[in-house]
């Protein structure tokens, strides 16, 4: 098949890379990245284990509120010093 694609500079200095090191014309590198794509598979399935930490002994919600005016305060801060 012909076509014309229009490659975003980081993918073309990627191509560019893949033809110097392998020696390879512009249909090879084109076709040898994209097999390579479409042969990647899909999203890998990661389950990460869950454990009961029991009902919280300390009340966070002071934390939070503690949190957010610390926040605010830094704003403020860079916003006085003009970043």
């Amino acid at each position: 098949m012909r076509t014309t694609v229009t490659l975003d500079s980081d993918v073309e200095v990627r191509l560019q890379a893949l033809m110097r090191d392998r020696g390879l014309s512009f249909k090879e590198a084109i076709n040898t990245a994209l097999r390579a794509g479409l042969n990647a598979g899909g999203p890998v399935d990661v389950a990460f284990p869950v454990y009961d930490m029991g009902t919280p002994t300390v009340d966070l919600t002071h934390a939070g509120r503690l949190a957010a005016a610390l926040e605010d305060e830094e704003i403020a801060r860079k916003l006085a010093s003009g970043r």
